[in-house]
Order: structure tokens, then sequence, then C-alpha cells
């Protein structure tokens, strides 16, 4: 091949290169880059800023109670998803001991009775007995496979409830959608936003780490409809998904709207009495056969008029509201 020819195609194929990775770049900022989970489990669970949401540091994120009964013993330990991170954030430094709760700057001590893995190591330490309790939404299949195969079965308490939401960037003139066109998109059957009366633009399709909270509610909403890998991320327009907490209290970044969904904004109203459609239970989740009698009473602090208010102080909705 002649040489000043192959260079030209060289030339070619890294001008595209970079004009997608810029067009890529520009997606993720536009988008909420930590809406959208990163590959790695590391990057994954500082999607959120942890140190925000520590015990006992007087942090305007943490709702305990006041004058709660303290825990003495065998304290349990505890982890969660990054989501619920306020929620139990709140029950520890209602009823934890302040000296069991070890934070070294960017992450927990291992010594430290609160932990933070995010849910796929929250599932994970719980079956394997690293935890106590965790605070999580539903586990996934796979997550219950591994309990089964470990011998360990779960048992899995409401404490509260959240809106599980997609979100789009805020210049996208698509402000509703349906069940049945999520999961067209997600199925790959509706691959471009002019089908719904958007532009005429590709849809990213956009996904969470397997096994994470959201993804798991993906699964359950798409049921027995296969996921279609999505190949249009570097250029497409996004579509993501989360906890609606997650995104308009924790992360409170602009750039991207809430979808309505079937016309039904996801409020606390519409939660609670479950006329928006994609609502899910909050869990605090433990062994079963568990000894450790500070595990049923930090639980049934949960429940408690207290424990629920630290539910509803922290964004999320209360049982029975």
């Amino acid at each position: 091949m002649d040489r000043k020819k192959l260079v030209k195609q060289l030339a070619v194929i890294a001008l595209f290169i970079v004009l997608f990775a810029g067009l890529d770049l520009a997606i993720y900022q536009l988008f909420i880059k930590r809406v959208i989970s990163h590959h790695t489990p590391g990057m994954q669970k500082m999607s959120v800023e942890v140190a925000n949401y520590v015990p006992f540091t007087g942090s305007e994120n943490v709702f305990p109670a006041k004058d709660a009964e303290k825990l003495e013993g065998d304290i349990p330990t505890i982890d969660g998803a990054a989501a619920l991170l306020p929620v139990y954030a709140g029950f520890v430094e209602s009823i934890y001991p302040e000296d069991s709760v070890i934070y070294k700057g960017e992450d927990y001590d291992t010594a430290s009775a609160m932990h933070y893995t995010n849910t796929r190591g929250a599932y994970k330490d719980i079956v394997d007995g690293n935890a106590d309790i965790i605070i999580c939404a539903q586990p996934s299949d796979e997550q219950l496979a591994y309990a089964a195969e470990k011998g360990v079965e779960l048992e899995m308490v409401p404490v509260g409830s959240d809106a599980f939401v997609f979100i789009v960037n805020s210049n996208n003139p698509v402000s509703d959608i349906s069940i049945e066109q999520i999961r067209g998109i997600y199925s790959g059957q509706i691959t471009n936003w002019s089908e719904l009366g958007g532009n005429n633009m590709p849809i990213a399709a956009m996904r969470r780490n397997k096994n994470s909270g959201s993804e798991t509610a993906l699964e359950k909403l798409m049921g027995d409809l296969p996921i279609k890998p999505d190949y249009t991320a570097l250029f497409g327009s996004p579509i993501g998904f989360s906890f609606r907490y997650y995104v308009t209290g924790m992360l409170a970044e602009g750039g991207v709207k809430i979808l309505t969904i079937n016309g039904i904004s996801p409020t606390s109203e519409t939660i609670a009495d479950g006329s928006y459609p994609v609502a899910g239970n909050i869990y605090a989740v433990y062994r079963k056969g568990e000894t450790n009698e500070n595990v049923y009473k930090a639980i049934d602090f949960m429940l408690s008029p207290e424990g629920q208010k630290i539910i509803e102080d922290s964004g999320y909705i209360p049982l029975g509201q």
C-alpha cells in the first residue's frame, strides 16, 4: 500500500477516535457523570461523597433521632446501598455508640460497625458474614443464588420505599414515557428518540453495573424480555435510571430531568399511594437464624416512629404513608 495513502487512512481513523471520544465525554458530562456508574466497583462505590454522610460529624445530611437508646454489647455491622447511605447513617448515629464508627477520611475502617460497600458488596457481605444488617433494595437473582449456594437464607424487612426513575438530558424534548416504551428501549425495539416524539437522534440506553440495586430494578421491570446490549453510547442521546432521591437529593446536579411515567411524576404522594408505577421497598436484610439480639433491636428501631422519621427526613417514603 502506498505510504502516503496509509498515512492518510491512519489520520482519518485517529480523527474519528478523537471525535467519538470528545462526543462521549460531552454526553457523559451533560448526563450527570456520577449517575451513570463507572465500570469498576471502586469507582462506582465513590459515586457519592461518602464523607458527607458520616455519622457523629454534625453532617447536615444525616438526620438522627434525639435521645434514642443506644445499643450495648455486640454491635451489629451495618452496610448498604449508595442511594440509601443517608438512611443507615441516620440509624447508626441514633442508636450506635459513637466509638463503634471509625472513618479514616476516605473510607470506613474494617473494625468499624458501619461500612459502605454499595449494593453489590453489601449483599455479598451479608451472605459471607462480614455484615449483620444491610439496607438495600431487593436482591438480584444472582445474589439470591449466591446466598442459596452458601446455604444462607435472607430475611428482608421493608422499612420504607422509594421510586425507580428514568432520567434524560434536560434539553431532551421528551418528558414522559410509558412502561412499554421503557421496555422497548432496553430490549432494542425502540432505538431513536423520534419514535417517542423527540429529536431524530439514536437513544443511548445507559446501564448500571450488574447486581447494583438500580440494575436489578431494571431487570425486574423488564421481566422475561431480554435486555439488549447498547452500541450507541458513544453518539446517542442518553437515557439512564436510578432511584429518585439519589438523583434529586444526593447528587442534585443540573443538566438532567426525571421523566414522568404514564404521565405520573414520582412524588411522595404518588409513591405512597401506588399511582407512580415503578416504586419499590427499602429493606433491612439480615441472615435467618441470627442470634445477635441487637440485630432485632436495630430493626425494631427502624420500624419505630423515630426510625420512620429518619426515613422521611432522609428523603424517602416511610411505611404506611
